[in-house]
């Protein structure tokens, strides 16, 4: 029996494709929410979890930064999504019959062009591929979803336009946690250790501990602070850095990062994926 792969959204969404293409020998279940997903993967109904980060035209998936250190949960890989973005509509229909375009809000500012062009308007869905299973379940051909050919393929859609998206680099990163981390393995194109921390209330800490990765030749990838907990003064990071905490210049970083800091958790140790590079 194969094992499972919880995702945020409806069958048909784009975590739905990042599952196929990085967990094929999976079965992809599907999650209201990513606390469902982190959830299923907690209780054991999900082997991983595929929950999305970023997006490179949106930026930063909102709250998942603050779910995934609670969340008990290890990232074990990544993975890139190269989001093409089409206009579905009823079997038969037109592309000049459609009034409004149907998608999540994180997608609908990355084909405005497009939609402006076509004097299309929008309305905001919680998830794309239910946008398209409602305009497949709705009849009416003036309506249309913006989702993946994957949700056309599904539901029984046209696709009406393909790749609309104004940017075409638009890509979404995934992470694909587990409930216990794997730090034995060497990825081909390096390794990627990431860890939320906080920095003592002292002048310059921040500084400080950073100082111990330039000076150990630590490449530092990223750097994003947060609230935490409603209150102004108590900032949280999250920061990625390409090695493993075996090697001797991580170790050394880390601990001069540690001295300077009251929280500090790893969050994985994982190989970089081929796309990462890509990307830059």
């Amino acid at each position: 029996m194969p094992g499972k792969i919880a995702f945020q959204g409806e069958l048909g969404a784009y975590g739905h494709q990042a599952c196929r293409a990085a967990r094929p020998d999976l079965e992809a279940l599907p999650c209201a929410t990513f606390e469902d997903a982190i959830e299923a993967v907690r209780r054991g109904d999900a082997d991983l979890g595929m929950i999305a980060v970023e997006n490179s035209t949106y930026g930063r998936v909102g709250d998942v930064h603050t779910l995934l250190p609670e969340s008990g949960l290890h990232i074990v890989d990544e993975a890139f999504v190269r989001v093409h973005v089409n206009l579905l509509g009823l079997s038969g229909a037109r592309l000049d019959q459609i009034t409004t375009a149907h998608g999540h809000p994180v997608i609908l500012p990355q084909c405005r062009g497009f939609l402006r062009g076509n004097s299309i308007a929008t309305r905001a869905s919680s998830d794309n591929a239910r946008a398209a299973r409602e305009v497949a379940e709705g009849g009416d051909p003036t309506q249309a979803a913006l989702a993946s050919e994957l949700a056309a393929e599904i539901y029984g859609l046209d696709i009406l336009a393909r790749h609309i998206e104004d940017h075409d680099r638009n890509t979404t990163r995934f992470f694909i946690m587990a409930r216990d981390p794997d730090f034995r393995r060497r990825g081909d194109h390096g390794m990627v250790t990431s860890f939320v921390f906080r920095v003592r209330n002292i002048p310059a800490a921040l500084y400080k501990a950073m100082g111990g990765f330039a000076t150990n030749g630590v490449n530092m990838t990223k750097l994003e602070s947060y609230m935490v907990g409603g209150a102004f003064t108590a900032t949280q990071f999250f920061a990625e850095i390409e090695g493993h905490p075996d090697d001797r210049n991580v170790q050394l970083a880390m601990d001069e990062l540690d001295y300077f800091t009251d929280y500090l958790r790893l969050m994985g140790v994982y190989p970089a994926a081929r796309l990462r590079h890509a990307e830059r």
